[in-house]
């Protein structure tokens, strides 16, 4: 599950980084957002998913196995 979430915030900061304009201009259609707002809701949803993947996926991996 781990490496599986890992990857997927990879993809998510592959996709965010690469094509940016791209995803910009279909959340502003989604949302009505503006850039400006959008690129901090990005970095925003990227530190939390990776700060959910330590606390819920490796930390008990962690502790389960060196216990």
């Amino acid at each position: 599950m781990t490496v599986i979430n890992i990857g997927l915030l990879l993809f998510s900061t592959l996709m965010l980084t690469v094509f940016k304009s791209f995803v910009i201009r279909i959340h502003h259609r989604l949302t009505g957002l503006e850039a400006n707002k959008l690129e901090p809701a990005y970095f925003h949803y990227l530190a939390l998913y990776k700060i959910l993947i330590i606390v819920f996926n490796l930390v008990p991996y962690l502790v389960l196995t060196f216990s």
